[in-house]
């Protein structure tokens, strides 16, 4: 029962006591009977003042509990008048005031937090006491190839894709580099904070492609320059000695000519092969800056499939085309996206069996192309290295295609990727 109920209940039987007594009073005594009338009504008017004074303090509490109840900072509570229910309404007052500036400063300090997180160039996923993704910045939202609406609520091993499998196996407090066949490197590190006494784990991803592009261009474009000026010019001259050595054949008995000839002219020729391997590398330095303009991507790929259609009816290629009906229109330079698909559809006709089957596909969602064959598939030891500066898994590969493919991309400011699953090698490159 309510303490205001109680004050009520007291109040009702004292005077209906007090008016039984005075009821039982001889009727003789009539000033005795008045004086306790007058003692009742005025014992009435001083139980409701003080009923008023108890509850109205009553009425404020009780809102302010409804207030704290509903996350309520805003609402100060009046004074009373009566001195100690004023100092409680002081110290309710002091109290609402530290708890709305507190929610002030939490929200300004998940604000900045939640700005600083989506501005970060570094991959953030914060996952829930179930591994399930809490929240995603923008970032990682693009290394891992979807969309926030998708990734809310997912497990990482419900993402499709090699970065989310990889990322899935982290232990709690270790970092690790992840390779994604050779196209893309990232460090990947997962810990945990503590917040209102329960642990919630995240994710960083910080790509490492820019930084390792740079050194590994510095390095292979000092030495291609340097193998380039000494190969040519030692060639040059060992060709000019080599051309005014066979004019003295003549001097030699008849029988010899022939093989001398031969064999200087085979000398020459392999310094010419030479020269052109040393060109082949200096032209991976040499790419010039892309002319962008904007072009259909469909009417690229079918140019380009046009072009090999004659390589791949030597192996019966079974060639699909998996293109959006309406154009789409990017900006790129032509002449070199156009190489770049040359060396990827080149790279598959070479894995495919006969009658394999390729691939060509564009989408709008994400903007992308993509070539996939069922061929022999690439290894996790050979993936990793595949975009390394002319490594080549063929035997007398030297590994140019793939070196010049990615130069030209990462001038675009293209993403792409590399992998085989299910008996498919994809590579796919993202146009935005």
């Amino acid at each position: 029962m309510k303490l205001k109920n109680k004050f009520i209940f007291f109040s009702i039987i004292i005077h209906l006591a007090f008016v039984f007594l005075l009821m039982n009073l001889p009727t003789s005594k009539t000033y005795v009977i008045i004086i306790g009338e007058v003692l009742i009504l005025l014992s009435i008017i001083l139980s409701v003042w003080l009923y008023r004074g108890i509850s109205q303090p009553a009425k404020f509490i009780s809102a302010g509990i409804e207030a704290i109840k509903d996350q309520d900072f805003n609402t100060r509570l009046a004074k009373t008048g009566h001195k100690e229910m004023d100092r409680l309404i002081g110290v309710y007052n002091q109290m609402i005031d530290q708890l709305r500036e507190e929610r002030i400063r939490q929200s300004e300090k998940h604000y900045t937090l939640d700005k600083l997180i989506q501005a970060s160039p570094s991959g953030i996923i914060l996952l829930e006491e179930d591994n399930r993704i809490s929240s995603v910045n923008t970032a990682a939202v693009r290394m891992l190839g979807t969309n926030t609406e998708t990734l809310i609520g997912m497990l990482l091993s419900d993402i499709p894709g090699q970065l989310a499998n990889e990322i899935g196996k982290l232990e709690n407090g270790k970092a690790e580099v992840i390779n994604l066949n050779g196209s893309a490197v990232y460090k990947c590190q997962k810990a945990h904070f503590v917040d209102l006494g329960y642990s919630h784990y995240f994710i960083m991803i910080e790509e490492l492609n820019d930084e390792i592009y740079k050194k590994e261009k510095n390095a292979y474009d000092k030495v291609i320059r340097i193998m380039s000026h000494e190969t040519n010019n030692s060639i040059g001259a060992i060709n000019s000695i080599l051309s005014t050595v066979i004019n003295f054949k003549d001097q030699l008995l008849v029988e010899n000519r022939e093989d001398y000839e031969n064999a200087l002219n085979v000398a020459i020729n392999r310094n010419k092969a030479l020269s052109s391997v040393i060109s082949n590398f200096a032209d991976v330095v040499k790419i010039p800056e892309p002319i962008f303009e904007r072009y259909d991507i469909n009417k690229l790929i079918r140019s380009v499939q046009s072009l090999m259609d004659a390589e791949g009816r030597q192996k019966q290629v079974d060639w699909k085309l998996d293109l959006c009906e309406e154009e789409i229109p990017v900006d790129m330079d032509v002449e070199q996206m156009e190489q770049v698909l040359i060396n990827i559809v080149k790279n598959a006709l070479e894995a495919v069996e006969v009658n394999g089957t390729i691939v060509l596909k564009s989408s709008l969602s994400p903007l992308s192309i993509s070539v996939a064959d069922n061929g022999s598939g690439i290894s996790k030891e050979i993936g990793q290295h595949l975009f390394t500066p002319f490594f080549s898994s063929k035997k007398n590969g030297q590994g140019i295609g793939l070196t010049l493919t990615r130069e030209i991309l990462l001038n675009h400011h293209f993403r792409f990727s590399l992998e085989t699953d299910g008996g498919w090698t994809t590579f796919k490159v993202f146009l935005s």
